[in-house]
């Protein structure tokens, strides 16, 4: 049997037996469906107008009961006014309690506000549930799917655009079942993404421990009630995790389970620690970005010491340390001042000034940048040593997990706010975390609470500068205009642009190159990732960025001959590691490697206490070593190799509870792991630096400053990203270019392994997300909510199919019910026995010798009809087969005397042409 609803409110009953219409109903309005009802005796519409009716079989002339249900009666006793269609609705029922009617729609027209809801009616309750997406689809989940029998529902799967929800039919609230396959599993645009693979595998458990108390509370205290399917657990055993950052200030942890599902672990919102903006205040924020002051610009993370840091839009660095504990603390705050004076440039002379100020004489002035109170100086609108955000002051209550550790925020100078962080590195050895600018860089101890440097990028060259930059004329006003477009967000040159990524996610595709800087174009986006990885955009991404940036005149290449054009220059990446800081040093020594967007590489070298005990009282000294490198195009990535090419981690140290309940963890010392030999004799007396721009990679052995191997990228494009990763028991360097092309160059040779022309870069949001990692392994977001993995791995090829799943699950065959006496006495139907079940040896056991014993043979008249029956079909069949023989036999008779004739016919006439032709000469023919 089968109902069938029209637009034009008709209802036909099909018998498919017979395969004929039965019955035919009418109704005003237009049926979007039907659902059977009371044992297949009855059924429910669902119309147009949101009402239900109810239909009986042997009276269909019309319904004999037609219901609005979140229509509002009127006064009068008139029909209640018409809502919204209700567009699907099913009858389930239930043996002890009343029927459940499930229906999508049908809302009031007074509430077009509302969001697309799932109404759920049992008896007289009627509960509406709002969803989050319009609804595609919903099924409701039943014991039984018969509709003549009590069908018990215990939940509804509701498919929704951008997620899959399951409600839970058995509790009266009706909550939700916690999804363990998150579909939509970010809340905004994915700012910058990190992937991790082949990590400390005890991380996993932990995060997911401390990650389930904050989970939303309200679910369903039952399983997840889908299943089917197994997904095959293939070879790869090393756990990743893949972190990610939202627009919203939000930082996500998530798990590669079995190779192919994503599970979330842990979501930390960076936004705690900042008071709340109250109307009309804000303004400091809102002149670099109007909407978003808490979008997630970089992040670093250090696996081994579980300390998190993270760069956002407006102009601050947090740095996390991660506890099982619960504390209430204050949460400490550094101010920095760091900007660059491009009007007051004068160029230096040798003689007179010395190449680097004096790091010692240089400390305490440096200290006072980081002063915790706001000294406010006001001429008018000007603003000077204030944060674009205010840090909470009072203790703030944290939850075990990542808690905020210290809060370093970049001030206004001058009327001018701070310029938004390009690169961010931190080493928990060291205790140090750097951060760079277009203006400069600043280095902060995060264990003493300090500020150690804050120095424009020129004064880090002194007189190693190679290039003569110009001074520039003084500005006639401190009102910010054309100059200070970096710091702007993207609502303030595409309003409409920043409309469309909040409500619609599409990507960033109407930015372009343009004749700005690169360094500039990275400032300006507050949706960069990785500072130094997202340079600029593609070339086919044309759009009318000239037109609106036509006034600022400016304009800058990554060449060394338009270097004069422009004197700032952004920090681009930063690495901590243990290396040889001047060509006449004898062992290594901690540094910091800088890579500016001009192609250009400084070292500065690390002063460090020499016993831990002293570390949290002793300064640290940072200077310059006078070491300078240079490169085509901005600098991308560092990475350190020993004598034999073995990869060089930084050191680090091994994770410690800082709100430990033992006594004798907060007292311990610190357990530093340094990867790098004690003494020059146990590396060979060098090692080699690899050094990747978005044009070029070098390879250069140190201490002698050598450079190597040297391989030029791209010509034509630039790069996006660029990784030193291990694969195979080998390191590489992996390469993703802005033309779409994947690259990987061996180390330290620079040998090309693999260029493939993998994916255009067409959405910004590629270019913003794509990241490598280890074991031959790169991801990025191709929508907002899906992440496309990819492998350049042949031993990943080769084991893809078993890390692939299986849709059904092989399940042993269930043994057949035992029917009892009586049921099988009164049964009425009759089962089929086999009589050796019932007379054989194992079941009735072994007869007796003196019983007769029933030997079947081949007497009786049946068997001999049944036996010459059988004897005249072979018989017949016999003879036509032969029959069929002979038919062929006889065309193959007839085809072979044609054959033979042709033959015969052909040596006749060559025997003619022979003749013809016997008694001729050469030069007859």
């Amino acid at each position: 049997q089968l109902l069938i609803g029209y637009e034009n409110g008709t209802v036909v009953f099909w018998d498919l037996r017979s395969k004929r219409a039965d019955l035919r109903a009418y109704y005003d309005e237009a049926i979007h469906s039907v659902a059977w009802h009371h044992e297949g005796k009855q059924f429910m519409c669902s119309h147009s107008d949101g009402s239900l009716t109810l239909w009986n079989l042997k009276s269909p002339n019309r319904p004999f009961q037609t219901t609005i249900p979140h229509g509002k009666v009127q006064r009068d006793g008139k029909k209640p006014e018409s809502c919204k269609p209700i567009l699907k609705v099913e009858y389930k029922t239930c043996k002890n309690s009343e029927p459940f009617v499930i229906f999508s729609g049908g809302l009031s027209y007074d509430k077009a506000c509302r969001r697309p809801s799932l109404t759920i009616m049992h008896g007289k309750a009627i509960t509406v549930l709002e969803m989050d997406h319009p609804i595609v689809d919903f099924l409701t989940l039943c014991e039984t799917p018969y509709p003549n029998e009590f069908q018990e529902p215990y939940a509804v799967v509701v498919l929704l655009e951008k997620d899959l929800i399951v409600v839970d039919l058995t509790q009266s609230n009706f909550p939700i079942f916690e999804n363990p396959y998150p579909i939509d599993i970010h809340e905004s645009p994915v700012t910058c993404t990190e992937y991790f693979a082949d990590c400390p595998p005890d991380l996993i458990p932990v995060l997911y421990s401390v990650g389930a108390k904050h989970k939303k509370q309200g679910y369903s205290n039952k399983e997840w009630p889908i299943s089917g399917g197994a997904w095959n657990l293939g070879a790869q055993t090393y756990p990743e995790i893949i972190i990610t950052g939202i627009s919203e200030g939000v930082v996500h942890w998530g798990e590669f389970h079995l190779v192919i599902t994503l599970q979330m672990l842990y979501k930390l919102k960076t936004s705690k620690v900042f008071e709340k903006q109250k109307p009309g205040e804000g303004k400091a924020t809102a002149e670099i970005v109007e909407e978003d002051p808490f979008a997630v610009q970089m992040m670093y993370w250090c696996p081994e010491s579980r300390i998190f840091c993270v760069a956002g839009v407006s102009a601050y660095v947090i740095v996390y340390r991660f506890s099982k504990h619960e504390v209430n603390t204050e949460i400490a705050s550094l101010e920095v001042r760091l900007q660059y004076e491009v009007e007051d440039i004068i160029t230096p002379e040798p003689e007179t000034n010395p190449p680097f100020p004096d790091a010692s004489s240089q400390l305490p002035s440096l200290k006072s940048l980081s002063g915790s109170t706001n000294t406010v100086a006001c001429e008018g609108t000007m603003k000077d040593s204030i944060p674009c955000l205010s840090v909470k002051t009072r203790p703030v209550r944290m939850p075990p997990g990542y808690q905020a550790d210290l809060v370093i925020q970049l001030v206004w100078v001058d009327g001018e706010p701070p310029q938004q962080i390009t690169s961010l590195a931190l080493n928990s050895a060291y205790g140090l975390v750097a951060f760079g600018n277009c203006n400069g860089l600043a280095v902060v101890d995060f264990m003493q609470k300090t500020v150690l440097l804050s120095m424009g990028t020129l004064d880090l060259y002194g007189s190693s500068d190679p290039y003569q930059r110009q001074p520039r004329s003084p500005r006639k006003s401190r009102q910010f205009a054309a100059d200070n477009f970096c710091m702007r967000g993207l609502s303030n040159f595409y309003p409409d642009l920043t409309k469309r990524i909040r409500t619609s996610y599409q990507s960033l595709t109407e930015l372009s190159d343009s004749p700005v800087s690169l360094e500039l174009e990275r400032c300006k986006s507050p949706t960069s990732v990785k500072g130094s990885r997202k340079l600029s955009l593609p070339t086919d991404l044309k759009t009318d960025l000239e037109n609106r940036e036509n006034s600022f005149s400016r304009s800058r290449s990554s060449s060394v001959s338009s270097i004069d054009r422009d004197s700032k220059e952004a920090i681009t990446a930063l690495y901590f590691m243990e290396s040889f800081a001047r060509k006449n040093d004898s062992a290594v020594s901690s540094c910091l490697w800088v890579g500016t967007g001009l192609g250009m590489v400084l070292i500065l070298s690390l002063n460090l206490p020499a016993s831990d005990d002293s570390r949290q009282s002793e300064p640290v000294m940072v200077s310059p070593s006078g070491t300078v490198l240079t490169l085509k195009g901005a600098v991308l990535t560092f990475a350190c190799l020993d004598c034999m090419g073995t990869l060089t981690h930084p050191p680090y140290e091994v994770w410690r509870d800082p709100h430990s309940a033992d006594d004798g963890e907060k007292t311990r010392k610190r357990k530093l792991v340094m990867h790098s030999p004690t003494s020059s004799q146990d590396m060979g007396d060098h090692q080699f630096a690899v050094i990747c721009s978005e044009k070029q990679a070098k390879v250069f052995s140190l201490p002698s400053q050598t450079c190597l191997y040297v391989h030029n990228i791209t010509e034509t494009s630039f790069l996006l990203r660029a990784d030193v990763v291990t694969l195979c028991n080998s390191v590489c360097l992996a390469c993703f270019c802005a033309n779409g092309h994947i690259m990987t160059l061996s180390l330290p040779s620079l040998r090309p392994l693999l260029d493939i022309n993998y994916l255009p870069v067409t959405d910004m949001r590629i270019a913003r997300t794509f990241c490598f990692t280890n074991e031959g392994q790169a991801l990025y977001l191709s929508s907002p909510t899906e992440i496309q993995r990819l492998t350049y791995s042949q031993e990943m090829c080769d084991n893809m199919q078993d890390m692939l799943g299986d849709l059904f699950t092989p399940v042993e065959t269930p043994e057949a019910q035992n029917r009892g006496f009586l049921k099988g006495l009164f049964g009425g139907s009759g089962q089929a026995f086999d009589r050796e079940e019932l007379f054989g040896e194992a079941t009735a056991g072994k007869a007796s010798r003196s019983l007769a014993q029933h030997i079947p043979g081949s007497g009786g008249i049946e068997g001999v009809r049944g036996a010459a029956g059988g004897v005249i079909g072979d018989l017949t069949r016999a003879r036509i087969a032969l029959d069929e023989r002979g038919q062929k036999l006889g065309e193959l008779d007839e085809r072979t005397a044609s054959m033979m004739a042709s033959a015969e016919a052909f040596s006749k006439h060559a025997h003619e042409v022979m003749l013809k032709y016997k008694d001729k000469k050469w030069y007859q023919f």
